[in-house]
């Protein structure tokens, strides 16, 4: 519903020709609704074919003679039933790259993989939160979405490596990737990563969210130069080195919090942002938005987050997502796109 059509659409966004192939009755995420339908498939064409019939797969076959990949997101077994890997349509086009994103990968089976069971799984849950608190899920789908891009860094890789193939991506691999510190820690420490309060980081000190007298600010010191200039602006006094800061965590938070709680998170962002100090208040989705008036498009009647690649000389043509079986090809009919 979201991890391929998010890879796809980014593709659209760069200008590739992107066809989308969809079942008699559409992709289900048309029923979720028309925003949610559009912020994931502007720019595309749509095809509606019925793959279990064998007048279809010699459409997708034609299909795939012409194109550079595939990239399908449905379980392992309907993958290979459909004929959407690279061994089933190496026939028609031995340099077709084919991509399946699935949740756990293409020979592990078909257990049901959404973001948030895939966040549960691979311990993204168990660091989110208060360490008082349940584990909690960021409110965005962040396993779908990272999947979708790396899903298609894979596909245009191979692609410029001018051989066909298959690659396999899956939810729960893309995640653990993206722990990457906090799995090296445990595999070459045994270090377990632990949740902190206001989503501290392992390694820095100071670097979290803080409250201060309105409104909380994401303050990220990663070096002892950052610091400097923060503590003459705040006006504090010792703890010079990284060394000293991780050393005396609990000394170090509760001075900050203390000096922070005397200003207003914007005022604060307001006076370190100059200096170069790494922070920010927190603001709502609709805050952020209305600051970066750049990013917003508008693709047919919907007003949209636009592509955050931006291609010297290039402009996305951000177009409207396509009607089910817009562009031809609706089932049976052998209508070419």
């Amino acid at each position: 519903m979201l991890a391929g059509p998010y890879a796809t659409m980014m593709l659209a966004d760069l200008g590739a020709d992107v066809v989308k192939l969809e079942p008699p009755g559409g992709d289900i995420s048309r029923k979720v609704g028309d925003s949610y339908f559009a912020s994931l498939n502007r720019g595309k064409r749509s095809i509606c074919l019925d793959l279990t019939a064998e007048s279809d797969q010699r459409r997708l076959g034609e299909l795939a003679a012409d194109a550079h990949a595939l990239l399908v997101n449905l379980k392992p077994s309907a993958i290979r039933k459909l004929g959407l890997t690279y061994e089933a349509l190496r026939r028609y086009n031995d340099r077709i790259v084919c991509v399946a994103l699935t949740g756990f990968g293409l020979n592990n089976g078909d257990d049901p993989a959404f973001d948030y069971v895939v966040q549960a799984s691979t311990g993204v849950a168990a660091l989110t939160g208060d360490p008082a608190g349940p584990p909690t899920l960021p409110g965005y789908s962040s396993a779908d979405n990272s999947t979708g891009l790396t899903a298609a860094l894979g596909l245009l890789a191979q692609i410029v490596s001018g051989r066909g193939g298959q690659i396999d991506v899956s939810l729960r691999d893309v995640m653990l990737s993206q722990l990457n510190y906090h799995a090296a820690a445990y595999l070459d420490n045994g270090t377990e990563p632990q949740r902190r309060p206001y989503g501290a980081h392992s390694y820095y000190v100071p670097a979290q969210l803080f409250p201060t007298a309105q409104g909380y600010l994401a303050l990220f010191i990663t070096h002892d130069g950052f610091w400097k200039l923060f503590a003459g602006e705040a006006g504090l006094a010792g703890f010079e080195t990284m060394a000293e800061r991780v050393s005396s965590r609990e000394s170090v938070l509760g001075m900050v919090t203390a000096v922070l709680a005397t200003d207003t998170a914007a005022s604060w962002e307001a006076r370190l942002r100059p200096l170069g100090v790494p922070a920010a208040a927190v603001r709502t989705l609709p805050e952020a938005l209305e600051a970066t008036p750049e990013m917003v498009v508008q693709a047919g009647e919907h007003r949209l987050v636009g592509s955050s690649i931006h291609v010297a000389g290039w402009t996305p043509d951000y177009r409207p997502p396509p009607r089910l079986g817009e562009h031809g090809g609706a089932v049976g009919d052998g209508t070419a796109a």
